[in-house]
């Protein structure tokens, strides 16, 4: 009888040598819980994860609907749950459809791969998302990558496949409305006017801007909600509080697109379909993702720029981040690590975020604004946080 190995000694040892460079580099990461902490971690921008009338949406669809959806959405996972959602987020953006995935993640993967293949050119945004790296590598795609935020870069990439000898005849452009970790803000406009000119389409991923900018979309704000160039992509995890990810689309052609992604998207196709309480859940917190809970959000991330900027060691270190999210530099990653987790000790939740997670190569502590946060308890988080700060760099 063939005894079956435990162990593989190749493994254990690759397993081992992996962690030991981990720890070398000061890149241990450990699964954290915000439970009982005041939080300045999360990214329920809105504070509706918990709110009684999504839990209320999440409970009626488990009841009536079940736990799961039971299968993808093409072979009978379709409920009339997800048909509404998508109805809604159109609506709330602006755009004329929606098509709802298991996640933001599963959404830029899909979107990218249905419209990859030797054909297509792929321009990223030095700081894509992981999300948009993944998606382009995986698609076929030819990939280049231009200088962040820079519009003459772009200009260059577009004009040099515009004027080769075999230029790519589909040129996709990949952005994101607010940037995950330096905050800042895409020129839309400018960027949906290029691409115009060359004939490109242009992929925004709304993650960090769906229900949590003015007017509840970036590019509903900047006039794009009906351009036909002009693809988007959003969570339903961050402000809305639930989970799953919706591809957003303008235009006349809408439909067409729509289309198109159900029968070649991946990850749509051979994925489950997001849970109906999920999908209920992000629609009942799309109702209530109102331009006052908004105001509430920018008011707390205005309150963290101005408590943390009025400290001398702190001033010039505050990014005025577009979003909720604010960040501190950090003089280096080890400081960083040990800032966050006194602050933990202390009770309070926030992000470190250091190499190789961030592209500039600086690290960072993260404090996302919450809409309830009452505005004296934040403000005195935050001078924990900025005690804790200076006692580690002293």
């Amino acid at each position: 009888m063939t005894t079956l190995a435990t162990t593989n000694p190749a493994w254990e040892r690759w397993l081992s040598t992996r962690s030991t460079v981990r720890a070398a580099r000061d890149m241990q990461r450990v699964d954290t819980s915000r439970e009982t902490l005041f939080d300045l971690a999360s990214n329920d921008y809105l504070g509706l994860g918990s709110h009684p009338q999504v839990r209320h949406g999440a409970i009626n669809a488990v009841c009536s609907a079940g736990a799961g959806a039971g299968a993808s959405r093409v072979a009978g996972g379709t409920w009339q749950v997800h048909r509404e959602l998508e109805a809604a987020l159109a609506g709330y953006t602006g755009r004329s459809q929606a098509l709802v995935f298991s996640s933001g993640y599963t959404a830029n993967l899909g979107v990218l791969g249905a419209l990859g293949g030797p054909g297509s050119l792929m321009l990223l945004d030095a700081h894509a998302h992981a999300s948009l790296i993944d998606g382009a590598k995986l698609s076929g795609a030819a990939v280049q990558y231009f200088e962040h935020n820079n519009l003459d870069a772009l200009r260059t990439l577009l004009a040099a496949n515009a004027t080769s000898a075999a230029p790519k005849p589909r040129v996709l452009v990949a952005a994101e409305s607010i940037y995950s970790v330096l905050g800042d803000a895409a020129p839309l406009r400018e960027l949906a006017v290029l691409c115009a000119q060359f004939d490109a389409l242009l992929l925004v991923d709304e993650a960090h801007s769906l229900a949590a900018v003015p007017g509840g979309s970036a590019l509903k704000s900047a006039g794009l909600a009906q351009a036909g160039h002009v693809l988007a992509t959003a969570t339903l995890s961050k402000a809305l509080g639930s989970q799953g990810g919706a591809v957003l689309l303008g235009g006349a052609g809408a439909p067409l697109w729509r289309e198109h992604l159900l029968n070649t998207a991946r990850t749509f196709i051979f994925d489950t379909a997001l849970a109906p309480a999920t999908a209920a859940a992000a629609h009942a917190a799309l109702d209530l993702a109102t331009e006052a809970r908004i105001g509430q959000l920018a008011a707390n991330a205005q309150l963290i720029r101005t408590v943390l900027g009025a400290q001398d060691q702190l001033a010039s270190r505050i990014q005025a981040d577009a979003g909720a999210v604010q960040s501190v530099l950090m003089q280096s990653a080890q400081q960083a690590v040990q800032a966050a987790a006194e602050l933990r000790e202390q009770g309070i939740a926030v992000s470190c975020f250091r190499p190789p997670s961030v592209p500039d190569g600086i690290s960072r502590l993260r404090l996302t604004a919450h809409a309830g946060h009452e505005q004296d308890e934040l403000a005195s988080a935050l001078a924990a946080v900025a005690r804790t700060i200076r006692k580690v760099e002293a």
